[in-house]
C-alpha cells in the first residue's frame, strides 16, 4: 500500500511505535467503522425523534417551562 505524507504521519500516530503497520491499519479501520456506525445510529435517532410529534410537543413544553424559570433578561 502506498501512503501520502499525511497518511503516513497518521499511521505513525496509530502505530505509536508498538504495532506493525498491518495491525495499525486494522485498528484504524475498526475504529473508523465504529465511528461511522455511531454517527449513523445518531442520525437515525435524530430522524426518529424529528418525526415523533409527541416527543416534539413534550420538548416544546419543557422549553416553555424552563423559559419561565430563567431569570429575566437571560435570553
Amino acid at each position: 500500500m502506498r501512503l501520502d505524507d499525511a497518511s503516513a504521519a497518521a499511521l505513525d500516530v496509530v502505530r505509536a511505535g508498538e504495532m506493525t503497520d498491518s495491525d495499525a491499519v486494522r485498528t484504524a479501520l475498526r475504529e473508523a467503522a465504529t465511528r461511522r456506525r455511531t454517527r449513523s445510529a445518531i442520525r437515525d435517532e435524530v430522524k426518529r425523534l424529528a418525526a415523533d410529534r409527541t416527543d416534539r410537543e413534550e420538548m416544546r413544553l419543557i422549553r416553555e417551562q424552563l423559559a419561565e424559570l430563567a431569570p429575566p433578561g437571560s435570553d
